[in-house]
């Protein structure tokens, strides 16, 4: 027997042999399929009432047909997409599960050390930032008072971001107007607007300022010396002061889209080429890399730089992540 390769895509394995069989037999009767492929005979009519609810096999004149591969794969790998897509919408919802697990935690609570938290040392910033950053579900701004973005800054902020945007949370940031003249820097900014975020110029910036769905800041201790650490705080008073100031400065601040297009630029929507859209369709639709890779008409190893610069764009971890977002973005 075949190896089951259609787990993926929701069969289980006695549906996949009914289906292998009736796409080797056309036009066979049913009834006694279950002694051909030496399954238990209940589970092979359920498994045929499943095929046929799917459309997967047709039936006319007490014989069956399978229906074409490559119709029955897509719709099955549409119909997975979907699944997942809802599995991880739900499971970007997880603050009140986080809040209901808090609870059980026995003896008093600080609520003053909940409430404002001194955070030092870059790594520790980081995961704070990564945490907050993953339980925004409305909004985060942010006025950053750099002049040029390192690739290391690139590379942590971009999962960040994008997994934010993805998750539709409004993101509007403030920069420094000298950031547009370091290549790399403009770049990711102009990436960032393709994907959904606001981005405001400032010929002056000093402060530096995150805050996430206006319940959480986070500010540096010192301005002067970001190095010292920072103050993250859940303070309404301290809270409600960061956000004005920032929409004090945002008032202010020019859109970056509208000021390069009065420079007669455009913002670039970055998108796949028309080899990647096919080589972006097939892994969708086919098991395998050497039966896309010939389909496509390139060798495998092309197929397979292709795929992972599609991961790369997508900003995917994974195959089936990349498939996902491609969707969303309507490129398949």
């Amino acid at each position: 027997m075949a190896e089951h390769e259609m787990l993926v895509l929701g069969l289980s394995h006695i549906e996949e042999d009914v289906y292998r069989h009736l796409l080797r037999n056309p036009g066979i009767g049913v009834e006694d399929i279950h002694v051909l492929l030496r399954h238990e005979a209940g589970a092979t009519r359920r498994s045929i009432q499943r095929l046929r609810e799917l459309r997967i096999i047709q039936e006319a004149d007490g014989v069956a047909r399978a229906c074409e591969p490559e119709l029955v794969v897509a719709r099955l790998a549409e119909q997975r997409l979907e699944e997942l897509y809802d599995d991880i919408r739900s499971l970007t919802h997880l603050r009140p599960l986080v809040d209901s697990l808090g609870r059980e935690i026995p003896g008093p609570v600080d609520e003053d050390h909940r409430r404002v938290e001194r955070i030092t040392g870059l790594e520790a910033i980081r995961t704070r930032l990564d945490e907050l950053a993953f339980f925004a579900r409305d909004e985060v701004l942010a006025a950053e008072p750099y002049d040029a973005l390192t690739p290391e800054n690139i590379e942590n902020s971009r999962p960040l971001d994008m997994r934010c945007l993805r998750r539709g949370v409004s993101c509007r940031s403030l920069i420094r107007r000298t950031a547009l003249k370091d290549g790399p820097t403009r770049s990711y900014l102009l990436e960032l607007t393709a994907a959904g975020a606001q981005i405001r110029v400032l010929d002056a910036l000093d402060e530096l300022m995150l805050v996430y769905d206006r319940r959480t800041a986070l500010v540096p201790l010192d301005p002067g010396n970001t190095s010292k650490g920072a103050l993250c705080s859940a303070e309404e008073g301290i809270v409600t002061t960061v956000v004005n100031n920032f929409e004090r400065l945002w008032a202010g601040a020019d859109d970056l889209t509208a000021l390069l297009g009065r420079r007669g630029e455009s913002t670039p929507e970055p998108g796949p080429t028309e080899t990647q859209g096919k080589v972006l369709r097939l892994m969708c639709t086919v098991g395998k890399d050497e039966i896309g890779a010939r389909e496509a008409g390139v060798a495998l190893r092309t197929y397979r730089r292709h795929i992972s610069d599609l991961m790369q764009l997508l900003g995917a971890e994974n195959r089936a992540h990349a498939a996902l977002l491609a969707r969303e973005r309507g490129w398949v």
